[in-house]
């Protein structure tokens, strides 16, 4: 059994741009937090990405199922 964490909600600003994520152990994380345990690989089935103007984001691994992205999560 993995120790890794879950996103399984995710909050939006006016813009829908994710702004914190809740794991499955309840915690709330804002995005730059996330972005950092996910380089940690502390936080399972997402990883980092890197926009064209160099800012980072948060993305959930490809597997070919748009269910479980994370602008697919619901919101707290």
């Amino acid at each position: 059994m993995s120790d890794k964490s879950k996103v399984i909600k995710v909050k939006k600003n006016s813009q829908g741009d994710i702004t914190d994520v809740m794991l499955d152990n309840g915690s709330v994380c804002s995005i730059n937090e996330a972005i950092n345990m996910a380089k940690d690989d502390l936080i399972e089935g997402v990883n980092v990405g890197k926009a064209k103007n160099g800012r980072e984001y948060l993305r959930s691994n490809p597997n070919g199922d748009e269910g479980d992205n994370l602008d697919s999560k619901p919101t707290f």
